[in-house]
């Protein structure tokens, strides 16, 4: 049973990315790259053949990837800082950057909801059950 992500609110993550060249494209990535985040914390799980050690769940159809409707309302906002030891304009590269700490800020949310902290991605409702009333 899937956990829920949305909270009616407006979430965002700040990210620092150095000197944005381009804001429109620097947001999307942003965005993306915190779905799939989310997505790595409650739903993406590679199933194992215990026999073979296949992975049995090879294609999309039973490897769910969170999509904007399993997200919700998500914004992002980055300082629009120059780091010129990254490069001679001072931008980097911000293609996924935006998944590095989304995992783990879902799995301390349930932290801090149930007190049970959760070791293993996917996070699952069996894992926090016990503290649930």
């Amino acid at each position: 049973m899937p956990i829920p992500v949305r909270s009616g609110c407006q979430d965002a993550g700040n990210i620092l990315g150095g000197r944005v060249i381009n804001p429109r494209t620097a947001r999307s990535q942003f965005i993306g790259g915190m779905c799939f985040g989310i997505s790595m914390a409650l739903f993406e799980e590679s199933i194992r053949d215990g026999r073979f050690g296949h992975v049995v769940n090879h294609d999309l159809a039973d490897y769910h990837v969170s999509t904007h409707a399993d997200v919700g309302n998500v914004d992002a906002a980055w300082l629009d800082e120059d780091d010129m030891r990254a490069t001679p304009t001072g931008s980097r590269g911000v293609g996924e950057i935006g998944i590095v700490g989304s995992a783990a800020a879902v799995v301390n949310a349930l932290w801090h909801a149930t007190g049970v902290r959760v070791r293993n991605l996917p996070a699952h409702l069996e894992d926090v059950s016990g503290a649930l009333p």
